[in-house]
């Protein structure tokens, strides 16, 4: 059986507000879910999933309503917790973590414990088996999905696509293995990362 997983990286986001649950997204983030309308025009989905954070339901409502499904929410689709404090050198950290997947802050979660739960979660629903599901999280959290089914996709690849908001991850299984992944660039249809089996 082939089962299809669309992972939706959130459009670009108010940096501006930093509660992290409750960011939403800019007057440009809300008009470019225009770009996964179109996307996702002529494709059939089954369900919808989503992290609970303001900024990923947002960008796939439209998007859900055209296709007439319910958003799911789900906990552990949610953004990696990097601190109960704001941090301004974002990178140094990000890199630090893809260096050491253990690697976290006090009150925060290490790359290992959020590929953890979105692995688990995802598992969840692939055993349903349901053809064609896709799902609206967040950058940080999608990299360690595609991470775990491919250990080449590293922190130069997350740098390379941190700016693409929204993005879509398609994963595609038969019969509960990986063979294909690629990450496509909505703004330019390119693929910006492209594995096959």
């Amino acid at each position: 059986m082939k089962q299809t997983v669309y992972l939706v990286r959130h459009a670009e986001p108010n940096y501006n507000n930093h509660n992290d649950e409750d960011r939403e997204l800019t007057p440009k983030g809300l008009q470019d879910c225009q770009l996964l309308l179109d996307y996702f025009n002529s494709i059939t989905i089954d369900s919808i999933y989503s992290s609970p954070f303001k900024r990923a339901i947002q960008t796939i409502t439209e998007l859900a309503e055209e296709k007439k499904l319910l958003i799911q929410i789900t906990e552990n689709f949610k953004e990696r917790k990097i601190d109960n404090i704001w941090i301004d050198d974002f990178n140094d950290f990000a890199k630090r973590q893809w260096q050491d997947f253990s690697y976290q802050l006090a009150s925060g979660e290490s790359l290992q414990q959020v590929q953890d739960r979105t692995i688990q979660e995802l598992q969840k629903i692939l055993d349903k088996k349901e053809k064609t599901l896709l799902i609206s999280s967040h950058g940080t959290a999608i990299s360690t999905i595609i991470n775990y089914y491919d250990k080449q996709f590293s922190f130069d690849n997350f740098q390379d696509i941190k700016k693409l908001m929204p993005f879509v991850a398609t994963l595609i299984f038969k019969d509960g293995k990986i063979e294909d992944i690629s990450i496509t660039n909505l703004f330019t249809k390119q693929a910006e990362y492209l594995k096959r089996s």
